[in-house]
């Protein structure tokens, strides 16, 4: 049997070949076709049993043959998988852009929403299919059927392009390798990293270290080489990726000006002034003025304290470091060491207290403690051999959800960390279905025997992810549409991972989860007070650098035309002469690199991170008044944000659980955004 047509329980990925995938897909999609055409031959009025449920049932399956491949192309890449993830795609993406224009179809949704039953469905149920209502619109549904057709080829080549923008960014990481022979030019590089280097360098038969643009190996190098000269070829090397400087055949310049083409024009069929108004058709925010201007107004609080920041670190350059000018190359290895002056620690040090079983250790005690759960390493097939799985059961012991954990870097990886659904939590006629979710990280792995530590930041990111997964994992749904994350507005869904960050400054979930990888001893409060005085170190800058993002991004999807007499690049130069006050050399290539809106599902939506930031460190604001792991304060975030899902409108969410609509002010204030 197909191991992608197995539906019984987990995927089978250890059996899953390249050659199943056409196959497998080919084969639903025809039977879900099948199916369609017969729902729309009933002359019969629709209700939820004969029309929406048989329907939810063949697209779960067409998603749960279709994710395990797309995550095996993301985790365990190879020429073969890609081959056939790309050869499959578009028929994917035709399948579901036909279903969103299909006239008959929409006419039965609306027949349902006009129907007796209606006022009889439960809350979720009437979402799901005001949701489906709204998605048809937007799916041009009420398209006359020459402009269909062009919508069509819109999806297609839309999906064909992002597809390949992640390949070109990945190839072109994978391509840079850098040889050094000399150990005299790593100086100021940690022991493990140039333990890592080394075998890095032994594996591809090399002598000496060997560095690439992964990030566990670009970030220490950019962060402790005291060396200039080695820090500009790596920054220069990534700061290029998939741009004119590298192999043409891996320039993503093109991809780029047609995808923001392409839906400029999506946008314009379907009746929208640009892709920014019809981007937020789905979301909180209500235009892209209202966006613009939240993010203006931040980068005005935010701007004295990044240029403040600024001031100090050139003076400390210039002083310390003998930099009369400071360039890209040197802004993270000078804040570095500026920090450890200042705070007289550094991140290396604070990064030997986290190893990896102490760390999830402690995150699985955390949740444990506020959620009333227990986390049990369980077993389940996998993809490597580093990737662990856990269930998580409630007090009596009932099986809540499950979770696979793929925390290391390597070749055939994407880059970044995201969690991703594998099964939704819903109703069935045998019980509930328990959902499964992958969290995904780039993290370096253990090295000469020991186990794997991690740097704080690192630690804030799982912490992100696992806030993810707790939204899909902890849901109360029964409905696909709105179970876990389904149905949530893509800018408040980012709430409950940025939420989870919190926990990783507070000493009493800390000393649950440090020790000293040599010594075994806890972290000291010393040292905790030290990362605590310099948390908000340079939040002015990574504030703007946020907003620099958020602001191109919404700016090229609703004021900007391609092909007119400004670039996409010109216009990020624009965005950093207003908002930035680091600006990055003539040959930095971000946008090339930005897979969040290009490859991702953030189009016209990266200011979701900072919009939704207000709504966690308000939300978590709650917990600072009551205790940080009061489990009634836990078990009321549980009940009215993480159960309910896309049951309902996210603020509706957010002012259940907090009595009143959001503010900035504990934004502005975990960030040391206000004047003392």
């Amino acid at each position: 049997m197909n191991p992608l047509l197995d539906f019984a329980g987990l995927p089978r990925f250890a059996e899953i070949k390249p050659e199943h995938v056409a196959p497998a897909i080919e084969q639903l999609l025809d039977e879900n076709r099948a199916l369609i055409s017969r729902l729309l031959a009933e002359n019969s009025v629709p209700t939820w049993d004969s029309f929406v449920r048989p329907m939810e049932d063949a697209n779960e399956r067409l998603a749960r043959a279709w994710g395990p491949v797309g995550h095996l192309n993301a985790v365990m890449n190879s020429p073969e998988l890609r081959d056939a993830y790309n050869a499959t795609l578009p028929k994917i993406t035709q399948y579901y852009a036909e279903l969103g224009q299909n006239q008959a179809l929409f006419e039965k949704f609306k027949a349902l929403r006009n129907s007796p039953e209606f006022s009889q469905l439960s809350k979720a149920r009437q979402k799901i299919v005001e949701n489906e209502l709204r998605d048809f619109r937007l799916g041009g549904a009420e398209l006359p059927q020459h402009l269909k057709e062009r919508y069509l080829q819109i999806q297609d080549r839309q999906s064909e392009l992002s597809s390949r923008f992640s390949d070109n960014l990945l190839d072109a990481t994978n391509d840079f390798t850098l040889i050094v022979e000399n150990r005299g030019e790593l100086s100021g590089l940690p022991e493990d990293v140039l333990q890592t280097a080394r075998e890095a360098a032994l594996a591809a038969n090399k002598a000496g270290w060997m560095f690439t643009l992964k990030a566990p190996s670009y970030m220490p190098v950019m962060q402790f080489a005291d060396s200039r000269e080695l820090r500009e070829k790596l920054y220069r090397a990534y700061a290029t990726r998939a741009s004119e400087f590298g192999n043409p055949q891996w320039d993503n310049t093109r991809l780029m000006e047609e995808i923001v083409a392409l839906r400029a024009e999506e946008a314009e069929l379907l009746g929208f002034a640009n892709y920014g108004e019809l981007s937020l058709a789905a979301k909180m925010a209500e235009t892209p003025q209202q966006v613009v201007v939240f993010m203006r107004e931040l980068a005005q609080r935010a701007r004295p304290f990044a240029e403040k920041d600024m001031v100090e670190l050139r003076d400390f350059a210039r002083e310390a470091l003998n930099l009369a000018e400071l360039q890209s190359w040197d802004i993270a290895h000078a804040s570095e060491k500026l920090r450890e002056q200042r705070y007289a620690f550094s991140e290396q040090e604070v990064k030997e207290y986290f190893p990896e079983d102490a760390v999830l250790s402690g995150l699985f005690k955390l949740v444990e403690t506020l959620y009333g759960l227990r986390i049990i390493a369980s077993v389940a097939p996998v993809w490597h051999d580093s990737v662990r799985f856990f269930d998580i059961r409630n007090a009596q012991g009932n099986l809540v959800g499950q979770f696979y954990l793929d925390l290391y870097a390597r070749n055939s990886k994407r880059g970044g960390a995201w969690m991703d659904d594998v099964i939704t939590r819903r109703r069935l006629p045998s019980g509930i279905q328990t959902p499964v979710a992958y969290l995904n990280c780039n993290f370096s792995s253990p090295v000469g025997g020991k186990p794997a530590v991690f740097t704080h930041d690192e630690v804030i990111t799982l912490f992100h992810e696992f806030g993810h997964g707790l939204h899909h994992l902890l849901t109360e749904v029964e409905d696909l549409g709105v179970s876990g994350i389904n149905g949530v507005e893509w800018d408040a869904v980012e709430l409950p991972s940025q939420f989870m960050e919190n926990f990783c400054w507070e000493w009493d979930v800390l000393q649950g989860m440090t020790r000293h990888v040599e010594s075994g001893e806890k972290l000291p409060r010393a040292l905790f007070d030290k990362m605590i005085a310099a948390k908000n170190f340079q939040s002015g800058l990574a504030t703007l650098r946020q907003i620099e993002f958020a602001l191109f991004d919404m700016l090229m999807h609703s004021n900007f035309q391609t092909g007119g007499n400004k670039s996409i690049l010109q216009l990020l130069d624009e965005v950093r002469a207003e908002v930035a006050v680091l600006i990055p050399p003539a040959f930095n290539r971000f946008p090339q690199s930005f897979a969040h809106i290009f490859a991702g599902g953030y189009a016209a939506g990266y200011y979701s991170y900072k919009w939704a930031e207000v709504l966690s460190a308000d939300a978590y604001s709650l917990f600072e008044e009551h205790g940080i792991l009061n489990p009634d304060v836990g078990a009321k975030f549980r009940a009215e944000i993480l159960a309910m899902g896309g049951a309902r409108p996210a603020m509706q969410s957010f002012s259940a659980f907090r009595g009143r609509e959001p503010s900035i002010d504990a934004l502005l204030r975990h960030n040391g955004l206000i004047a003392a």
